[in-house]
């Protein structure tokens, strides 16, 4: 097993057995303080923590209603793995795949459109492997590939990692090699990933979000973007209350409600817009599909 994925299941565990500690304490529901009561917890991708926008959206939605909301980090597969212990209320994922089978495995009730971004390439501003400018990542892959470029890989399962290997597929293209290294530290996250490829003086697939918060901090460049493939949807699943009685999914559902509302939607359309110059996500709801750019 390699050490990204060891990685990745240790943080899992840890998270999931302090949380299974927590939630035995709901068994004793007469002697729980009601603020306890009053909060959900959710599994998260990492990048939108980083980011900041699920803070953004839980401290509006706290003001609104009083329900705090807890989150964990992790990348999509171990954030969607620690939420079948049932110690979870929510869960935001972006790898559909995962998603689906989540649901029809019967953790999850439905996979709820938020929002998305896109993913782009990102290398050297020297472009070893020339792939500035393509028009696909298939070519830049290739191009990649056959140049024996460094490439740097989370290799940990989670959404990011998840997108790339579909990348590499539809491709036609099987990475293996020297040249082709997954990052020890890869379960960290999109950020220490993308700081480790720019001290490499590598190229990676990375969200933009995670490109546009620390893109002051390093060297490369953005390379290859805007291919339909690229787009990287994230949604919200709330955990099966009929798999999982002490789940708190009328108040999951609250969240849900507010995050894909006209107001939630608004405030995913206009984070980072001041800071960066330009959005860091886009609504998907139907209500965020209506709203203005």
């Amino acid at each position: 097993m390699k050490w990204g994925l060891k990685l990745v299941m240790v943080i899992a565990s840890t998270t999931v057995l302090a949380l299974l500690m927590a939630a035995g304490c709901a068994k004793q529901e007469a002697k729980t303080p009601a603020a306890a009561q009053n909060q959900i917890l959710l599994a998260s991708t990492i990048g939108p923590i980083d980011a900041g926008i699920v803070g953004a959206l839980e401290e509006s939605f706290e003001k609104k209603t009083g329900i705090r909301v807890r989150h964990v980090g992790a990348g999509t597969g171990a954030a969607l793995k620690m939420a079948e212990s049932g110690s979870f209320d929510l869960v935001m994922v972006h790898a559909k795949a995962l998603e689906e089978k989540f649901v029809a495995d019967g953790f999850g009730t439905q996979r709820i459109d938020l929002m998305y971004n896109d993913f782009v390439i990102i290398g050297p501003e020297s472009d070893p492997a020339q792939i500035k400018g393509l028009k696909t990542s298939a070519e830049a892959l290739k191009k990649i590939m056959d140049s024996k470029a460094l490439f740097i890989s989370r290799g940990d399962n989670s959404g990011t990692h998840v997108a790339e290997k579909d990348l590499w597929k539809a491709a036609g293209l099987n990475p293996s090699g020297d040249w082709y290294r997954i990052y020890e530290k890869g379960a960290e996250g999109n950020v220490k990933t993308l700081k480790y490829t720019d001290e490499q003086n590598g190229y990676t697939v990375i969200d933009r979000a995670t490109y546009l918060t620390v893109k002051n901090d390093i060297k490369l460049k953005v390379l290859v973007e805007k291919e339909e493939s690229l787009i990287n949807y994230i949604s919200l699943i709330p955990v099966n209350p009929a798999k999982f009685p002490q789940v708190k999914d009328k108040l999951a559902m609250q969240f849900v409600e507010f995050c894909t509302s006209k107001e939630g939607q608004t405030i995913i359309r206009d984070f980072g817009k001041d800071k960066y110059g330009e959005p860091l996500f886009y609504p998907n709801s139907a209500e965020g599909k209506t709203l203005p750019k």
